[in-house]
């Protein structure tokens, strides 16, 4: 875990217990502890979903969903978690002996504070939403104003297309190759969000995925991500084939270096990125047509991490890349055949 998902942790669950707290002065004019535990076996299940770890496959269906629907199946499914929280918080204090009176009374959610639940989970709901919208990280940024002054920092950028989708537009329609490209980009949200990654944009049909260097660097995340989303796609094959008739293929490419950071816009604000570094990645993508090889990194980002086991390297030498005034060191990332199905296998 991660030192920001520490603290998010943290102050979540000190938030939560100090809304227990609240609500039990406000409705019973009484501070207690119980309502602290109260509140946070209310609060850790929907947390634990929000975020992924709790139920993860059912998370992403909800969260590709259009926005109203997408209200609607994340409040339903919060309530029922938070029911299921109450249940065994109640049953546990009155088998404990710390609270009285009857059983149900105490594990069944009542009126009172399903109403509170309902009114706080909607605000919650359309916050995420927006969240998810624009980003997790962005979402932060934006609120806490950290880059309306701009910040020289070091990231790491994967650039990743999807192979042919000109040909699948002019075979099935533009309409056709849209709901393919939106079904592509959300398996990304799974293995982006595991390996702490952000998807800044998409362009056309492909997506741009950033991490901050120490983050990206940290158990080669960045290219862990990739091959994640490589694992996804081809455990669904049969799923794919079925509703689009082929398997999506992926070209993409990784560089990391300094860039400057900056909030840009008036009536829309987006966080956005400045330098060589964006550039040379997208170059970087380009090269893989010529190289004819699917997944590239620089050298001098592959120099700074260890790749992860069963990613294997190959050097391609140093290649002239439109726009910059010196060769860039290339390196193709492959992973031999029955190392993936060994991996596939330990998935399933």
């Amino acid at each position: 875990m991660n030192r920001n998902s520490i603290v998010f942790w943290i102050l979540s669950l000190l938030a939560a217990a100090a809304s227990g707290v609240f609500y039990g002065y406000f409705y019973n004019g009484k501070i207690s502890a119980i309502g602290a535990v109260f509140a946070l076996f209310l609060c850790i299940p929907p947390l634990l979903f929000e975020r992924g770890n709790l139920f993860p496959r059912l998370f992403d269906r909800i969260n590709a969903l259009p926005t109203p629907s997408y209200i609607f199946c994340s409040l339903l499914a919060n309530y029922l978690l938070i029911g299921m929280g109450y249940f065994v918080c109640g049953t546990m204090l009155w088998a404990l002996g710390f609270i009285p009176g009857a059983w149900w009374q105490e594990a069944i959610l009542p009126t009172s504070i399903w109403i509170y639940t309902l009114v706080i989970l909607a605000v919650l709901s359309f916050v995420s939403r927006v969240r998810e919208l624009l980003g997790r990280d962005i979402f932060a940024n934006l609120l806490i104003g950290r880059y309306r002054k701009p910040i020289e920092e070091e990231r790491i950028f994967l650039f990743v297309d999807l192979v042919g989708s000109t040909t699948f537009a002019e075979e099935f329609g533009d309409l056709r190759a849209q709901q393919f490209l939106g079904a592509l980009f959300a398996a990304f949200a799974g293995p982006v969000r595991r390996h702490n990654g952000t998807i800044d944009d998409y362009v056309g049909d492909a997506a741009i995925i950033t991490w901050p260097m120490h983050r990206g660097l940290r158990n080669a995340d960045c290219i862990a991500c990739l091959f994640d989303i490589i694992d996804v796609i081809e455990a669904n094959s049969e799923k794919w084939l079925s509703e689009f008739g082929r398997v999506p293929r992926l070209r993409a490419a990784l560089h990391g270096g300094s860039v400057v950071t900056a909030e840009i816009g008036v009536d829309h604000h987006k966080i956005t990125y400045f330098g060589d570094t964006v550039n040379t990645t997208a170059r970087l993508e380009q090269l893989c047509r010529s190289l004819n090889a699917p997944v590239l990194i620089s050298s001098d980002l592959a120099a700074r991490l260890t790749l992860p086991d069963g990613i294997r390297s190959n050097n391609l030498g140093t290649h002239a890349v439109r726009g910059k005034g010196q060769s860039l060191g290339v390196m193709a990332l492959v992973r031999p055949r029955g190392e993936q199905s060994e991996l596939m296998a330990q998935r399933a």
